[in-house]
């Protein structure tokens, strides 16, 4: 499901569509795509173990772990996990990730939820120095995602979401 595209200094590539996730839930309800949810501790662990479980599920769907498909996965996964860890953790709340395969658009979306609704990402990737020690984050999250953005969570938070590309898959 592509949605847009960016060039640099554009805002992060939103969709056109109303609200990129109310379309990701219709086509899921739709097509009945194969998707993977699941809460963790809003820890550098927790990052971590999203990070794992993301490529476990990548392989359960077709996609070795040293696929790129895989790998692309689990960069984008460790990029917004640690951000939600970092800049969005609420103390006594948990961060979610959703996966969501369109093997027949050759997707994969990636949703990392936080409670955090007044911590949002910036509207386009930080310029950074080559000095600095972070800040690269989203440049590489802009770079590997055919899309990204952020929205509102209904009752508290935000979601970061991001669509990256994947090559067919043996198995789904």
């Amino acid at each position: 499901m592509l949605t847009g595209t960016t060039t640099p200094g554009d805002e992060p590539r939103r969709s056109a569509a109303p609200h990129a996730a109310q379309t990701v839930a219709l086509a899921d309800a739709a097509r009945e795509l194969p998707s993977y949810s699941e809460q963790f501790v809003s820890s550098p662990r927790g990052a971590r173990l999203a990070r794992r479980l993301a490529v476990r599920r990548m392989e359960e769907w077709g996609h070795p772990p040293a696929s790129d498909a895989s790998c692309t996965v689990a960069l984008v996964v460790g990029e917004l996990a640690a951000n939600a860890v970092q800049h969005g953790r609420v103390p006594g709340r948990d961060f979610g990730l959703r996966l969501v395969l369109d093997a027949a658009a050759g997707l994969v979306r990636i949703e990392v939820a936080d409670a955090a609704s007044a911590v949002r990402p910036p509207t386009a990737p930080p310029s950074s120095y080559p000095e600095g020690e972070s800040g690269r984050g989203l440049l590489l999250v802009d770079v590997l995602a055919v899309c990204w953005g952020s929205e509102p969570r209904r009752l508290v938070g935000k979601t970061v979401w991001a669509e990256v590309p994947i090559e067919p898959s043996a198995v789904v």
